[in-house]
């Protein structure tokens, strides 16, 4: 059987490009595909795997204005040929769902989230900042999108969705049911370390929608100590309105993030995400999160055991949940068993045990685990 996955677009290193490598490396042998592909913005298992990509590789400033030519990539997602696969797994946000693959073939879709910009396209534009000519202007042209994106929606024959929330989008967009299988974390990556530091921290890129401004705030009035690690458009505003408890590091290596993160007191995640792995990253080295009430956070943090919420996007509420934070005992051990119930090994049961489920004949699940007995697998499933 010929497999082949395929993912947006490798122009960023995000949670969506962290999935494709899981899937990709679930597949012995399948062929890699793309739009668009950057050796230097792929996941470090795939910096050396050939990718077949599609003329919009060559348009000049892509890598740096790819979000510009939004209107090409149904027609480059049409240039790319699937007419040796037998099942084809695609990865996307966007526009791969909408390849077209033989009728006797199997597309599976692993959905991040249908287009934000398409479906969500108000609280997009306010995250991404759109002045009103550019909003005005992209609204008119993004009727046409949804339309093909109703369109492409038809073309998978089953969905996956990294979480109910989004599998809850994906039926009120598309009108398809998707199972949830939710997104591989790297635990192996992180330690538990029982020297804990008087520091929280933030672990994302510096934009709009992350609300990182909350976390500085609160900090600031709050005189705790707050370690950002990140980078993005948002940097200098919130470098303005830092007190001097707040510590911003830029972008840092691996290990200086895993030894950042095992010490933390805590993540703090104040945006509303799809999923957000983060959360499960920090868990993996024991250590807790403070979370906005939203989103995939509801769906991957144990409240009292986990990590505390708080129920508005606020300065104060926030400040209110650190509160209570600081109030509470947290055991390392348990945060960490909660985050192993969402390991790559488990993922790629989850997924192999899915593909199997509706007809393709795949390795069986036990094979992909070389370092992992099934039962710990299972175990792990049970969480």
């Amino acid at each position: 059987m010929k497999i082949a996955v395929v993912h947006d677009y490798f122009i960023q290193q995000g949670g969506a490009e962290k999935v494709a490598e899981v899937i990709y490396n679930t597949m012995p042998g399948a062929g890699l595909f793309a739009t668009v592909a950057f050796k230097n913005k792929m996941p470090d298992s795939l910096r050396d795997v050939p990718v077949s990509t599609t003329w919009m590789q060559r348009l000049p400033g892509i890598s740096k204005f790819y979000r510009f030519y939004f209107a090409l990539y149904p027609f480059a997602v049409s240039s790319l040929d699937f007419a040796d696969a037998d099942l084809v797994i695609s990865s996307s946000s966007g526009y791969v769902k909408g390849i077209r693959v033989r009728p006797d073939a199997l597309h599976v879709c692993y959905c991040h989230t249908p287009m934000r910009w398409v479906w969500s396209f108000n609280s997009y534009s306010e995250r991404e900042s759109f002045g009103g000519i550019v909003k005005t202007a992209l609204t008119t042209m993004l009727y046409a999108l949804r339309s093909w994106d109703l369109g492409a929606a038809r073309q998978p024959d089953h969905f996956i969705a990294n979480s109910k929330v989004v599998s809850e989008r994906i039926k009120r967009a598309y009108g398809r049911y998707a199972e949830v299988i939710a997104p591989p974390i790297d635990i192996d990556r992180f330690r538990i370390s029982y020297e804990v530091g008087e520091y929280y921290i933030i672990l994302a890129r510096l934009v709009p929608y992350k609300r990182i401004d909350l976390a500085v705030s609160a900090c600031s009035q709050l005189g705790r100590k707050l370690i950002v690690i990140g980078d993005g458009p948002d940097l200098a505003s919130l470098k303005a309105l830092a007190g001097p408890s707040v510590q911003f590091v830029g972008r840092v290596g691996d290990k200086e993030v895993e030894d950042y993160v095992s010490r933390a007191k805590a993540l703090i995640f104040p945006g509303e995400e799809d999923f957000g792995m983060a959360p499960l990253e920090v868990g993996a080295a024991g250590r807790p999160t403070i979370a906005y009430r939203a989103g995939g956070a509801v769906e991957t943090i144990v409240e009292g055991e986990t990590g505390v919420f708080f129920d508005k996007q606020t300065t104060e509420s926030l400040m209110d949940a650190i509160d209570r934070f600081e109030c509470r005992q947290w055991s390392p051990d348990v945060i960490r068993k909660h985050s192993e119930g969402f390991s790559v090994e488990v993922f790629q049961t989850r997924l192999l045990n899915f593909l199997k489920r509706v007809g393709a004949p795949v390795t069986n699940s036990a094979d992909v685990h070389e370092h992992e007995s099934q039962e710990s697998v299972n175990e792990k499933l049970s969480v």
